[in-house]
């Protein structure tokens, strides 16, 4: 079985991420927008399942998957929605089914590049108010302040997919440039038209990654309301990633491998 029930896997990190990314105040989700994940061992993630609400979710909330399963159906030509629906089903619980998230192939993809423990996607207001907009392919494409650039590094576009095997397949080719370009994941994947992802290895990055995606979308509507954008030059920012005492901050704050 490719998904199941089991609440005891759901760590008390996975948890307190989930929540607080869905506390009204943050507008990051509203009603059952977004998931999240935690990769349990080498083959299990722990995804949130469709239609619950991450203000409010609880052990019940989650569905274990197998990873190599998803990531089989995502590079299979003849998969198809149906094929992914069956797999994302866990069972029957209190009355209902039972589903994980039509995103979990989003959060599968990730996991074939790497082991990130723990994977974030919300629909900021902000945020999709520029990923929406004629220019979203560009509107994070260079860092405007040091800060961002430390904990969301060098951000991916993916152009917008309809949710499920669509968007699966689309993400999994992107983040496959993207890696064999930069030799590491993204921090942050910028979704067209729909929303945002964060990568990290702890609970706290990805939260960290997902909240500076915010500020940065205000920032640069508040530019754009002062006169225009004006990015960090490359040359500013070049051999960033060569400093150690960047590195190291970024690991402490991104939660990435150093």
């Amino acid at each position: 079985m490719t998904a199941r029930i089991d609440p005891a896997a759901v760590t008390p990190e996975l948890l307190g991420l989930t929540r607080r990314l869905g506390l009204p105040e943050r507008d990051l989700v509203i009603l059952a927008e977004g998931n999240t994940s935690e990769l349990v061992d080498p083959t299990t993630m722990v995804v949130k399942a469709s239609g619950s609400s991450m203000a409010e979710a609880g052990p019940e909330d989650f569905v274990s998957v197998d990873v190599p399963r998803l990531l089989e159906l995502l590079r299979s030509p003849e998969a198809d929605q149906h094929a992914l629906t069956t797999a994302l089903t866990a069972g029957k619980a209190g009355g209902r089914t039972v589903r994980a998230s039509i995103e979990s192939l989003v959060h599968a993809a990730v996991r074939a590049f790497g082991t990130a423990r723990f994977v974030a996607h919300t629909h900021p207001t902000q945020v999709v108010a520029l990923l929406a907009s004629a220019e979203a392919e560009q509107a994070f494409a260079e860092p405007v302040y040091s800060e961002e650039f430390m904990i969301l590094g060098r951000s991916m576009y993916v152009p917008y997919a309809q949710p499920g095997m669509e968007l699966g397949r689309v993400f999994l080719a992107e983040l496959d440039s993207y890696v064999q370009r930069n030799g590491e994941l993204p921090s942050l994947v910028l979704l067209g038209n729909h929303g945002i992802v964060a990568i990290s290895d702890t609970a706290a990055g990805a939260e960290a990654i997902s909240l500076m995606a915010v500020k940065s979308a205000r920032v640069r509507l508040g530019a754009r309301a002062a006169g225009g954008v004006a990015p960090l030059s490359p040359e500013t920012i070049a051999g960033y990633f060569d400093r150690p005492d960047f590195r190291e901050r970024r690991a402490t704050l991104a939660g990435t491998s150093g």
